[in-house]
């Protein structure tokens, strides 16, 4: 039985009793309606080669070179045409290992846990004081510093597995660890969660699969590197999904305009430099200030000295992390009920106020969610749905954690000014 051989990848190799050939280049896998090959032909060991670039799916083109090779190699028509019909089905197999090697690569990664880690990672999420003790795993994970911010972000990252996911943009100067603290509580959700960017062209978001994006982190750098692409976060952010049409031409040629869509929800976390922020980006995000404080520098630099003297125990960091990461895991999707949302009520003078108070609920939504292992499930009898209930404790946390972030929402002043303010203050 003849073989084709690809171990050259630039260089397949099919022989035959009669015949020699090569496909020089390989095969093509995006135009599955063709088979165009550029083939070396030849009787073994033989010098007269003929070379051709062909579809060996039009049959007018195969008949001419098969007449051709028949004359040029002095053979039969019906040696040459039979070794073409073997090679063709040859080349159309591979292809489709090939094909079927890159949708395995391209999928997406998914840890399946054991029962010893689904257990543990249950157990953790029942237990009380669940916000403090997660708190300090991200601690013991790396995350230096921040105690608010990295539990927030934390929380916001987690409502992606909601329908209402919630956004966040870190500020701070150049070098204060925005990127490190949005990096670092990213390391703690399931990794095939997280899409990771520096850069976004215009029209890359469209260009995903119809739900590749749906339930994900998008986690941008540097908003900088995205500001052509900001109009269409801030949709997605608001509608979850997205939408548009651009002209394709089909196979006859003809223009035609064709509907490319994206659904969500998707989570954005971005990180900035700037001291204020277009106002259609601020209202639908967290606005995370970076503690620039000589504290926390202090606590920096002290970790890096541990770090560099071998005193950090990295081993308790990958337990940390490989235990929050499964926590996410075990997370399932359910619907919260927020009973006393009726009786909550911001101060008027927040920024936004209709806005900042659907962020509010969902901030308190996603506490809820995050506890779904300590809540009784109910069912909603009228349309079978589960659901789970908030309760005091959840809003209580939720304010805690939340105040600083609405108040630097309603402040006139930018963060630096408001932080050189404070210092200014205490001197």
């Amino acid at each position: 039985m003849n073989i084709l051989d690809t171990s050259n990848t630039n260089n397949y190799k099919y022989t035959t009793k009669h015949l020699e050939l090569h496909i020089l280049g390989g095969i093509r896998t995006n135009k599955l309606e063709s088979l165009r090959v550029t083939i070396s032909i030849q009787k073994p060991k033989q010098h007269n080669v003929l070379r051709q670039s062909i579809d060996l799916y039009n049959d007018n083109q195969v008949e001419k070179f098969v007449r051709r090779c028949a004359e040029r190699l002095e053979i039969g028509t019906s040696v040459v045409r039979k070794v073409l019909q073997e090679l063709t089905h040859e080349l159309q197999n591979y292809r489709f290992l090939l094909l079927d090697k890159q949708a395995e690569a391209y999928k997406p990664y998914t840890k399946e846990l054991t029962a010893k880690e689904i257990a543990e990672s249950e157990e953790f999420l029942r237990q009380g004081n669940l916000l403090e003790r997660t708190n300090k795993y991200i601690s013991e994970s790396g995350v230096i510093g921040e105690d608010v911010n990295r539990l927030l972000m934390y929380l916001i990252f987690t409502s992606r597995k909601t329908n209402n996911p919630l956004h966040c943009i870190s500020l701070g100067s150049s070098g204060t660890g925005k990127t490190h603290l949005q990096s670092s509580i990213a390391a703690l959700m399931p990794e095939e969660d997280i899409i990771e960017v520096t850069t976004l062209s215009a029209n890359a978001l469209y260009y995903f699969a119809k739900t590749e994006l749906s339930h994900r982190i998008i986690m941008i750098e540097d908003l900088d590197g995205v500001q052509k692409v900001l109009y269409t976060i801030r949709e997605f952010a608001s509608k979850k999904w997205i939408k548009k049409r651009v002209v394709h031409k089909d196979k006859n040629g003809e223009s035609k305009t064709i509907p490319l869509e994206v659904q969500g929800p998707v989570c954005f976390a971005g990180a900035t430099t700037q001291e204020t922020i277009y106002e259609d980006n601020a209202n639908r995000s967290f606005l995370l200030y970076i503690d620039e404080s000589q504290k926390q520098d202090k606590r920096i630099m002290d970790y890096q000295r541990l770090v560099i003297a071998g005193k950090v125990d990295e081993s308790l960091q990958h337990t940390a992390k490989s235990l929050l990461q499964n926590i996410q895991r075990v997370l399932k999707p359910i619907k919260v009920i927020n009973p006393y949302a009726e009786y909550l009520e911001l101060p008027q003078s927040v920024f936004k106020p209709r806005r900042t108070n659907a962020h509010y609920l969902r901030f308190i939504s996603a506490i809820t969610f995050y506890k779904q292992y300590q809540r009784e499930h109910k069912v909603n009898k009228e349309t079978g749905e589960e659901y789970i209930e908030t309760e005091i404790e959840d809003i209580k946390e939720a304010n805690e954690l939340i105040i600083e972030v609405l108040l630097r929402k309603s402040d006139t002043l930018t963060g630096a000014c408001r932080n050189h303010l404070e210092n200014l203050k205490h001197t």
